[in-house]
């Protein structure tokens, strides 16, 4: 495979302070070999350095988003994981930055995986999520197991990793997963979209929010001490006095990340 062909296995686009990542290996439904986990590792690192970055999508092509390890990949000895990074290098260090998935058709085992590894997700109505490793006798191991109890119910996902049967999109939505959903064909779009609305927003306060929502729920006795080091340099910080400003003078901030 030539270098050109390996690059374009997935695509990244810049689109007003917002990086679309896109999996594009439609002819294997989005499988994910090496070459895809090391590129999708690559463009979030890129999005979490780049100040002119706010937002990352990411999607699959060919209207699905991942069916999970690319299992040719494996038995060549691939492995779509990297070193104490997890899957596509962001099941286990998701990006700093606010992260949507964009999800069309199937997202599957790796491939619901990246989901869980997202922040905000945007389906289309076709779209349908699951966990099959136990029908394989294996595990969801790549935050499957242990991210999905804290997206939806128990009993849910209790249900998904045992059975390994899939839900659909409504289902995924009545039960907080599924941010929105749109007419299939429509999850890029309004994925932008809703990157569009957080882009704007002091990058301080967006990646310190998230910081504590995502970690907070492993804080313990001294979750307020742990808050207020994540918190408080922002509420200090030149971009809170700009905001501030920026209100007062009825115009739009201008960030400078300090």
């Amino acid at each position: 495979m030539t270098d050109e062909a390996t690059h374009d296995e997935v695509l990244v686009e810049r689109r007003d302070g917002v990086a679309l990542i896109t999996i594009n290996r439609p002819a294997a439904k989005n499988a994910l070999n090496e070459n895809v986990a090391r590129r999708i590792a690559h463009a979030v690192d890129e999005l979490d350095a780049d100040d002119d970055l706010r937002v990352g999508v990411l999607t699959g092509a060919g209207g699905v988003f991942s069916a999970g390890m690319d299992l040719k990949a494996f038995l060549r000895g691939e492995r779509p994981s990297l070193e104490n990074r997890g899957l596509c290098g962001i099941t286990r260090t998701p990006p700093r930055k606010p992260m949507v998935a964009a999800v069309e058709g199937w997202a599957l085992a790796g491939g619901f995986e990246l989901v869980l590894a997202c922040d905000l997700v945007v389906a289309g109505r076709g779209a349908r999520f699951g966990v099959p490793e136990a029908k394989r006798s294996l595990v969801a191991a790549a935050g499957g197991a242990l991210e999905l109890p804290r997206r939806v119910p128990r009993a849910l996902a209790l249900e998904m990793l045992l059975t390994g049967d899939p839900v659909d999109a409504a289902r995924a939505e009545a039960a907080g997963l599924v941010n929105r959903i749109v007419d299939d064909g429509g999850a890029v779009d309004a994925a932008l979209a809703l990157a569009a609305r957080i882009a704007p927003n002091g990058p301080l306060a967006v990646a310190a929010t998230k910081r504590v929502v995502v970690e907070g729920a492993d804080w313990g006795s001294d979750r307020w001490d742990r808050h207020d080091e994540v918190v408080g340099p922002v509420m200090t910080s030149d971009d809170a006095k700009e905001g501030a400003r920026a209100f007062a003078e009825k115009r739009d901030p201008v960030w400078r990340g300090r």
